[in-house]
């Protein structure tokens, strides 16, 4: 039977030998003979084991990790993840076990954490395996989360006091930029590192550095914004909006809603939330056309997180009537419809 032996070159230990019909010449990495048999004896086990079961068997979730994020995946939460599947055959992982390893190492936090930092991680890991040939693909039902109402769009009154507001502070950028978010549905974090150069306020463009992805992204500018903007004394290589940290705008919106007496409302509140509501509010908008306006790529995410429908029965029945016209309602006449009475003649 064929298998693998040890062999010394330079002092350093080798396994040389054939497995399964494969020539095998692999570095053991000690000088140690007792330490190399030991891996030489593992090391012949696993490629055996991988011979006759595949790479199922063999490839561990801690490998799929490691080439997943060589790759340029994602590795912010998956230490804990690796730290407990760790000597897993990345193969043997089953979609209840993901559920499970969530609650283990989250088990205070919100089904939304959960399904953030140990769900989808670990499902990508899985399904990257997948994609070397390692394993199966991977389904995980993730946890229900119920719909936040943390954020609320703002009207068209709100943001006329916000705005009044910040101008009477003098905070001429802080109005700009609130417009801005409101208007383009842009993030604050790209609102701010919007530079001057990235603005084009004769073609009315606006060009914004991605935060969540490596795209550009261009959003149109409404005369308002234009207005607004083109007195800020926009400069190249300078933020538009002055502003250079997120979390200073949400405290100057804060004290300004404060002054204005009007509800405290976040810069995502105020800025994209209200955008995606708005973009569909507009007469003829479609879902397509919003998503690309205000750069959203998940449909679903779109219209669960960022849409509300204000009277939606009633906007629906208004369009079922524009497009079927009268049909029926000679029925609703009185002298008409007295032979109608409960499916009986009168």
């Amino acid at each position: 039977m064929s298998g693998l032996k040890l062999k010394d070159r330079d002092g350093i230990w080798y396994a040389v030998g054939t497995i399964g019909g494969k020539r095998v010449r692999e570095s053991l990495g000690t000088r140690d003979k007792k330490v190399a048999e030991e891996i030489r004896a593992q090391y012949e086990a696993r490629l055996w084991k991988r011979h006759t079961y595949g790479e199922e068997a063999v490839r561990l979730f801690e490998e799929a990790a490691a080439s997943y994020m060589e790759q340029g995946g994602e590795g912010r939460f998956l230490a804990p993840i690796i730290r407990h599947f760790k000597g897993r055959a990345i193969g043997t992982i089953k979609p209840a076990e993901l559920r499970a390893v969530a609650i283990q190492l989250y088990p205070t936090a919100s089904p939304a954490t959960r399904n953030r930092q140990a769900i989808i991680p670990s499902r990508a890991v899985v399904n990257h395996a997948h994609d070397l040939g390692w394993c199966g693909p991977i389904k995980v039902k993730m946890f229900d989360v119920p719909k936040s109402n943390k954020h609320k769009p703002v009207d068209r009154k709100w943001l006329d006091a916000f705005m009044a507001q910040a101008d009477k502070d003098k905070l001429w950028h802080l109005s700009a930029l609130v417009l801005f978010m409101n208007q383009t549905g842009a993030r604050v974090s790209e609102a701010v590192n919007l530079l001057g150069e990235h603005v084009d306020l004769t073609g009315r463009i606006a060009v914004l550095a991605k935060t969540k992805t490596d795209e550009w992204s261009v959003r149109h500018l409404t005369t308002e914004l234009v207005g607004r903007m083109g007195g800020l004394g926009i400069e190249t290589g300078k933020p538009v909006f002055s502003y250079t940290d997120p979390k200073a705008v949400n405290r100057r919106m804060a004290a300004v809603c404060k002054r204005a007496k009007i509800e405290r409302r976040s810069t995502h509140s105020a800025g994209r939330h209200s955008f995606g509501t708005n973009a569909m509010a507009v007469p003829g908008a479609d879902i397509k056309a919003a998503m690309d306006a205000g750069g959203w790529k998940s449909a679903k995410l779109f219209l669960e997180t960022y849409v509300h429908s204000k009277d939606a029965g009633r906007e629906l029945a208004k369009k079922f009537d524009e497009q079927n016209g009268a049909i029926g309602t000679i029925l609703t006449h009185p002298e008409m419809r007295k032979g109608y009475r409960f499916g009986k003649k009168g």
